[in-house]
């Protein structure tokens, strides 16, 4: 059985759709475990009639419904709700699936075996009336860590980890700050799991005005973009990420240890630490634009 999580807010214009793909998955073996956080719309009553259509033992509203904890929380406060599933899938409400998206998750996700995966695909980016169909980026480097640490490269609404991987991304707090599908890409890398990035597109990823991220068509437009946030927030981010997994050291590989160390020591060290640091084979964004301005911003701090 996969379990997914889904989370809300004020989603009542495109949840209906969302919830109709779910029903269309090839792969009939799914149940939702959902909470809202806080809506003011009728996100709750929508969820409360297709729970009375489909039933209760196949959509269930957690106890810690309603109340506001933000989208990265509120995702991640769903997966100890779900360790009796053998695999989680994320959810966004304002998506829409497309009917095999769990069936190829589902045959990726066995050949990991007891080993923690997690699995992932590209996106059509639509509008917000499911219009265009334009191919999300698909990233050229493979993931792995401590790459993880500088950018996050898979899609949180695509996103289905097996058993072994929820376990460890529930054992580990993400720290403040953090969104729910880059933290899980940096603990699972960073504990010696496999990431999988599907080439076909699985989800419609509706953008629009109310998105919390939404996604660039290029790599250039998301290198101008870092250019327009600066550094403040990434490095703040990546000092956070740093932090949490150093006071997670037990649950790491032991080359994810010694990185995290060499890191730690440049991001709280002058211009010999820091060019250590930088050395580290794969600290690295997917472009050479990207890694020109990464190791800048990591320079100056």
């Amino acid at each position: 059985m996969i379990a997914i999580l889904l989370s809300t807010y004020n989603g009542g214009r495109f949840l209906p759709e969302q919830l109709e793909s779910f029903e269309r998955q090839t792969d009939p073996a799914w149940r939702i475990v959902w909470r809202d956080d806080g809506s003011t719309d009728d996100t709750r009553s929508i969820m409360a009639e297709f729970t009375a259509r489909i039933g209760e033992a196949r959509c269930r509203e957690t106890a810690g419904s309603g109340v506001h904890l933000g989208a990265a929380d509120s995702f991640l406060s769903l997966l100890p709700e779900a360790t009796d599933a053998e695999a989680v899938a994320f959810a966004d409400q304002d998506d829409v699936w497309l009917p095999d998206k769990l069936a190829r998750a589902r045959a990726a996700l066995k050949a990991a075996g007891n080993q923690a995966m997690l699995y992932c695909a590209r996106q059509y980016l639509v509008d917000e009336n499911l219009q265009g169909h334009n191919l999300s980026i698909l990233p050229g480097d493979k993931p792995g860590f401590p790459a993880s640490l500088t950018q996050n490269i898979v899609h949180g609404n695509t996103m289905v980890m097996n058993r072994a991987a929820a376990d460890l991304v529930a054992r580990i707090p993400g720290p403040p700050g953090t969104m729910h599908d880059w933290w899980s890409y940096i603990v699972i890398t960073a504990c010696g799991g496999i990431v999988v990035i599907d080439p076909k597109p699985v989800v419609l990823y509706r953008q629009h005005r109310a998105n919390l991220i939404g996604s660039p068509p290029s790599t250039l437009v998301r290198a101008v973009a870092a250019l327009r946030r600066g550094p403040g927030i990434f490095m703040t981010m990546m000092r956070r990420h740093v932090t949490q997994l150093a006071a997670n050291a037990e649950f790491l590989t032991d080359q994810a240890r010694a990185d995290v160390a060499r890191i730690g020591e440049g991001l709280c060290g002058g211009v010999a630490p820091r060019s250590r640091a930088l050395r580290c084979p794969g600290l690295k964004r997917q472009t050479e634009l990207e890694n020109m301005l990464f190791r800048l911003w990591f320079m100056i701090g």
